[in-house]
């Protein structure tokens, strides 16, 4: 049975696996410092790293940022990020739940939107997030990467 939690520190190792499946950059991530990020991430409840496992198997993640802001009657934003479904496990509804539970957390933190970016070249990914009703053309994100320290 599916199930969507929020992750756990026992989870982290499972969830590094998933990652590589997102983006070659992520093949050497620090145990260490994920552990140091995941620690601390969980020490509010702005953030939430949310899981989705079978029979103890983590097979998808997203998490949440929710932004408190002052425009919109001082509604926070919620922000979706590093959405991925193991590749064994997509078309089956499973990231379908894992963003529907990121909205609904975003609505009980009182968010007036819910914001999400994906990569250019993701078409698919596009359709399957404008099916979640996510508009693509509303908004032009821009990306600004920065160098390590």
């Amino acid at each position: 049975m599916i199930i969507i939690r929020e992750l756990i520190p026992d989870d982290l190792t499972q969830l590094i696996d998933l990652y590589k499946q997102l983006d070659s950059n992520n093949i050497n991530i620090d145990i260490n410092n994920a552990k140091k990020i995941i620690e601390k991430s969980m020490k509010t409840e702005m953030i939430k790293y949310l899981v989705a496992e079978d029979n103890g198997k983590i097979i998808a993640s997203c998490y949440l940022v929710i932004i408190p802001n002052i425009t919109n009657n001082c509604r926070s934003i919620g922000f979706i990020e590093n959405v991925i479904t193991d590749e064994n496990y997509r078309g089956k509804g499973i990231g379908k739940n894992i963003i529907r539970k990121a909205i609904e957390l975003s609505r009980n933190e009182n968010c007036y939107k819910v914001i999400l970016q994906s990569g250019m070249k993701r078409e698919s990914a596009h359709t399957f997030y404008e099916k979640l009703g996510f508009d693509g053309e509303s908004k032009k994100a821009f990306d600004l990467r920065l160098e390590e320290n």
